[in-house]
């Protein structure tokens, strides 16, 4: 249990020295800048950090420490929850990044700027926790500090099968992301963890299921066992693809390239009688009226979907 302590400690200084970054960063920088290039750079690196930290307690843990996988999926829940509550609305996954440039929610420059910052995190990330099991607090950080320059391939299976399970896994996350997007935080961020811990469970011992293709870079793009281009393929393209697919599912179309609904059909919801109505006697035709009703129908066109 030492080891568990160990790496207890380790995710709560991780939250504390980012929130802390957080609150100062947006003490000291205008507010645009904060949002589309700090507070992603600490939003990716207290992911990665804690993702790395988990990845050794996954992969050391059940031999060397006795952990099972109901402690790891337990603690793998409440690091979602916590990443979730704390993350001031950072994306720290580039797939998400680019599904807001997709739905027309973002300019090109703020999502290349949001890319290049949580590449950036991600990398500070990397750096750090390697300089922390440096330490060799526990014996699991002495293991894993001898097994970093020879670390294993997260792609476990074939290429095209592991492309197929990260686009997937992306798939339903966005799908997630898109259907809970108004729901209030006290709801979303759970559900949204427990699809993740859920994903994780499932994928994982095929590709450990990040769907993040900065996280994916950062572990396990240095790691021997399969190339670049097939990396690239799997933890890039994929989730890339999942992403596009759940965003063309949920709205039928990709705003920032066409409008036109492609998926779904717009029906009118204003109904018109068939028939033409009998004038009473006191129905008699005026040209105002007919204004109006002009006026009426072009209001009611403007409230149609996907109608300006």
């Amino acid at each position: 249990m030492a080891g568990l302590n160990v790496s207890l400690s380790f995710f709560f200084a991780t939250f504390a020295l980012c929130q802390a970054a957080r609150r100062l960063s947006k003490a000291l920088l205008p507010e645009g800048t904060y949002a589309s290039f700090a507070r992603e750079v600490v939003g990716a690196a207290q992911l990665g950090a804690c993702c790395l930290e988990m990845r050794v307690l996954v992969e050391l843990g059940p031999w060397a420490g006795g952990f099972g996988p109901d402690l790891l999926l337990t603690l793998l829940f409440l690091l979602l929850l916590a990443h979730g509550a704390t993350c001031d609305g950072a994306a720290a996954n580039p797939t998400v990044s680019l599904q807001e440039l997709l739905l027309a929610e973002a300019s090109v420059p703020c999502t290349l700027l949001a890319l290049a910052a949580q590449g950036l995190g991600m990398q500070v990330a990397r750096v750090l926790t390697r300089r922390y099991w440096a330490w060799e607090l526990s014996d699991l950080h002495v293991l894993q500090s001898l097994m970093d320059a020879h670390c294993s391939s997260a792609l476990r299976t074939s290429v095209p099968h592991g492309t197929l399970v990260e686009g997937a896994c992306a798939f339903f996350f966005h799908l997630s992301l898109l259907r809970f997007r108004n729901t209030l935080p006290v709801y979303r961020v759970p559900l949204t963890a427990l699809l993740i811990t859920f994903m994780a469970y499932t994928a994982g011992p095929f590709t450990s299921a990040f769907f993040n293709p900065a996280l994916a870079a950062s572990v396990t793009f240095q790691c021997s066992g399969s190339t670049l281009l097939e990396y690239a393929q799997v933890y890039w393209l994929g989730p890339l693809t999942g992403m596009v697919l759940a965003v063309l599912l949920h709205h039928g179309c990709l705003p920032r390239l066409f409008q036109r609904n492609l998926l779904y059909s717009q029906k009118n919801k204003y109904r018109t009688p068939r028939g033409k109505l009998a004038l009473g006697p006191r129905d008699t035709p005026k040209p105002a009226g007919g204004c109006r009703s002009r006026e009426t129908r072009r209001e009611a066109g403007r409230q149609l979907p996907g109608s300006g």
